[in-house]
Parts: C-alpha cells; structure tokens; sequence
C-alpha cells in the first residue's frame, strides 16, 4: 500500500510538472502589462508581479460561449480563449528570469433559483422628485440607513457624513453585513464617496442580487428580492425581454434612438443611480452618423470633468428611444460635447427619469431584463421643451 501510494503521488507529480511545462509563456522586459477583452473592447492597465501567484485576471460575466482575451507586453503578445466558467494559466516571462504564474478566469454565475424554501422577499421602496428610488437598510445590525439602488455601480458605497456621523462602530476589514428586508447580504467591498441619490446615505449595486431576481415594481411601491423569476412574468405578454451585456462590472440594454429618419441600436447602460433621462455621448454618436445636430436645443450648462475642467452639457429633444416594443417620444436628453469614458469605453446610458416608468424584473440568473409600463409611462418629463 505504502508502494502503491508512492507511486501515485509521483506520478501525479509527474503530470503537474509536464502540465506546468505545457502553459503557453509570454516574454516582457517591463512590468507593466494591458489585458484586452476583445468582444466589449474593455483594457485593463496590469502589474507583472512574480510574487502573486497565481495573478488573478477575472472576465467580465460572459453570456454564452466563450471570450477571447489578448495580452499585451511591452515585446510580446498572446490571445487566450475562455469559457463561461473556466479558468487559463500560462507564464509571464518577466526579464528572461522571474516567472509570473498568471490565470485569466470567468467566475462562474451564482444562482438561488434551486434555492429552497424559495424566497420572495418584499421591500418598501421610495421615489423622490429628483427620480433617486431607495430603501432603508441596516449595516452590521446597528446603524439605520437610506440607500440608493444604483444598478449603474457595484458594492456599496456611503458618503462621507454617513461614515463620519451615522456608522456607530468601525467597520470591519473582514465580514461586514448589510440587512435589507429580511435578508442579509455580506461579501462587498465598502467604498466613501462625495455624492449619492438625492436625500440618501449611499447606494449599493446590483452585485448583491447576483444569482437572483429582483422586481421593482412602482405600481405598489416594493422592491421584492426573488430566488427565481415567477412565472406570471413569463406568461404576462405586456413584458418585454431585453437582453443584458455586460463591461467589466456593469451591464448594458439593447436600446434604440431616432432622430429624423436616422435610428441608431446600440448597448446602453442601465443606470437607476443616473437621475435624468439618458446621457448621450456626443463624440461616439457622431462617430455612428447620428444627426445630434438636428436635435432642438433646450438649455444649455455646464458640468465639472473628474480633472476639474468644464463640460458644456446641452439638454436636447430626442425624437425617439425604443426598449423593445415600448417607445417613448421627445425625451429630453443630456446631450455631451466630450466623452466621459469608463475604462476607456463611451457609452450612453439611461437614467431612472426612464427607467422609473416601467416595473422592472432584473433576472440576474439568466442575464434578462423584464419590462413593463406603469402609472408613471406618460408623466411629464422634468426638463421640459
């Protein structure tokens, strides 16, 4: 036996080491490196580090099939194909000496749609008048706050004064626990931001439903936390199915826009915490032929770039935006002259002055959005010709 098990542990050593000997190897002098994603072009700035092991690159949430991801060095390249759920390793061959184990991986979808007793979980949700929908919830049991649900953002973030006069104990560097209804949700980050949704002490992402299905229903004022999506959704004809992309950790809507005899179809992000209409990015509709210069002026401001330059911000008529087989007519539009890109990616995005006019299914397992109008599809608009 002793013999036997020996041999085993030899021979699977073996196989590690012949496997080791197979991963593909990428050669840089530099210790600087770029990771592309090649279906959403997403680029992330990397630090060739020997002492990491392995060096954990994570896709965004692929769909279906699999992505291709290029890496960059400052004398060599490699394109790595992967899988929903699968994980690569090769070497970074850093100065012909240190070897830099590195994995590129897709982290598998969570789901609770086995989940049992399924759970439907119902909370009170609010709206104010600047369009911020939030909910009351409870970080670590004791301190009660208000929160955005900004499905354009990740983790949980809180300004400043709530971290300086609402939060009774320190956080904690490990678990940290945020109580919303009747369920309790752990495995964030914790960030401290200058501003959030009017009247709120921070906001929270969509990640903390990831695996679920969430319905913001404004007919009754409830956001319900589901472990699968019920099936009056699907047989409700009134719902329309969007499909969801996503871009590192946010996810995006197919959304049309006309203006004169010109429509334009492309990914739009799905940005509740985003209080106006849409925000269309100048620079990129040109870029697609989209005539913003037949779109009516309405006013005209100025915004604050990240480096504290000025912006001019034009609020425009959009003739026409499309979610599906639902089209709404003269949106008043955020219309910018220069991009505001993230992670180098322009986009246009859609706000909750939107959004808000639909009950909402967000199907976090199969990666679908469910829309429906509501009381508030034909409400005035806030900005107004």
């Amino acid at each position: 036996m002793k013999y036997t098990f020996t041999f085993l542990l030899s021979f699977l050593s073996v196989i590690q080491i012949m496997a080791q000997k197979k991963l593909p190897v990428l050669k840089a002098n530099s210790s600087k490196a770029i990771f592309i994603e090649e279906d959403n072009g997403l680029k992330t700035d990397w630090n060739i580090d020997p002492s990491v092991k392995p060096d954990v690159y994570t896709v965004s949430r692929i769909i279906d099939g699999s992505k291709t991801i290029k890496v960059k060095t400052d004398i060599d390249s490699i394109r790595i194909k992967i899988k929903k759920g699968e994980k690569k390793d090769f070497i970074i061959l850093l100065k012909g000496k240190d070897s830099c184990f590195t994995r590129i991986e897709s982290v598998p979808s969570k789901d609770f749609s086995r989940t049992t007793p399924a759970f439907h979980d119902t909370i009170r949700l609010g709206i104010n008048e600047q369009n911020t929908m939030f909910v009351k919830a409870a970080l670590n049991k004791t301190d009660s706050l208000t929160l955005n649900f900004d499905t354009g953002s990740s983790n949980l973030s809180l300004t400043q004064e709530t971290l300086q006069n609402k939060i009774k104990q320190s956080l904690k560097s490990g678990v940290n626990i945020l109580s919303i209804g009747n369920k309790n949700y752990q495995d964030f980050r914790i960030f401290k931001v200058e501003l959030t949704g009017h009247g709120t002490d921070g906001r929270f992402g969509w990640d903390l439903f990831d695996g679920m299905v969430v319905e913001l229903d404004y007919d009754l004022g409830n956001m319900i936390v589901h472990s699968q999506l019920p099936e009056k959704v699907k047989k409700d004809k009134a719902y329309e199915k969007l499909n969801i992309t996503f871009y590192d950790k946010l996810f995006f809507v197919e959304t049309t826009i006309q203006q004169g005899a010109v429509k334009n179809k492309d990914w739009f992000l799905f940005d509740t915490g985003y209080q106006r209409t849409v925000m269309l990015d100048g620079p990129l509709l040109k870029e697609q032929k989209f005539p913003t210069d037949q779109m009516k002026i309405i006013k005209k401001v100025i915004m604050k770039g990240a480096k504290g330059n000025e912006i001019p911000v034009v609020t425009a008529n959009l003739e026409s935006l499309s979610l599906g087989k639902y089209s709404l007519k003269n949106i008043p539009a955020q219309l910018l002259s220069e991009s505001r890109p993230v992670n180098d990616k322009k986009m246009n995005i859609l706000g909750n002055e939107i959004l808000k006019r639909f009950n909402v299914f967000l199907d976090f397992q199969n990666n679908m959005v469910y829309i429906k109008p509501n009381k508030l599809y034909n409400e005035s608009y806030i900005e107004k010709q």
